[in-house]
């Protein structure tokens, strides 16, 4: 990993939510989780939960999959 990537991984990492929303993310796996779902377990408006899911996925650290609903989960390749 380069300096500057895991720079901004953990830049996104140093704020509360979103380290909550990888965490459980990333326990959760490949099968993911809807933007929904993710809110209704973190409690979180979906406007600032859309504003956390831009800056965890700008820093490569989940993927956003379209299925029948949106899919969001943990990075499961290295960029």
């Amino acid at each position: 990993m380069k300096s500057n990537d895991a720079i901004k991984s953990l830049a996104a990492l140093a704020q509360e939510s979103r380290l909550a929303i990888f965490r459980i993310l990333v326990k959760r796996g490949p099968k993911g989780y809807t933007p929904s779902q993710l809110g209704e377990k973190l409690d979180v408006s979906a406007p600032t939960l859309s504003f956390h899911l831009k800056e965890l996925q700008a820093a490569g650290l989940i993927d956003v999959r379209a299925r029948a609903d949106f899919c969001i989960t943990g990075r499961t390749s290295p960029t």
